[in-house]
């Protein structure tokens, strides 16, 4: 009996899963850019859908659109890619 509940204690300890929580961070020049969530978008292949964190500041979900360089901010104003920015990480990361 005794063998039989360590038994059903390891099952299902080993069972147990937690949610992977892994982040993407580059560094560039004295920035840290980490991808905190990031999806891609089905119909424009080159859209991702991403919430960064620029030195553990973290922005909402905006778009970055790779094929024109340029980030749709959660107010829908649009902004061209800066040099060493978050929308070069995101491209740059996920290019072919």
């Amino acid at each position: 009996m005794k063998y039989f509940a360590i038994i059903v204690v390891l099952i299902l300890s080993f069972s147990w899963t937690f949610p992977a929580s892994a982040m993407v961070c580059r560094k560039y020049k004295d920035q840290e850019i980490c991808i905190l969530s990031i999806k891609r978008s089905a119909k424009k292949y080159w859209e991702y859908r991403a919430s960064v964190s620029i030195n553990g500041v973290k922005t909402p979900v905006e778009i970055y659109n790779c094929r024109g360089k340029f980030k749709v901010n959660q107010d829908r104003t649009i902004s061209q890619f800066k040099e060493n920015s978050a929308g070069e990480v995101i491209c740059s990361f996920f290019d072919k």
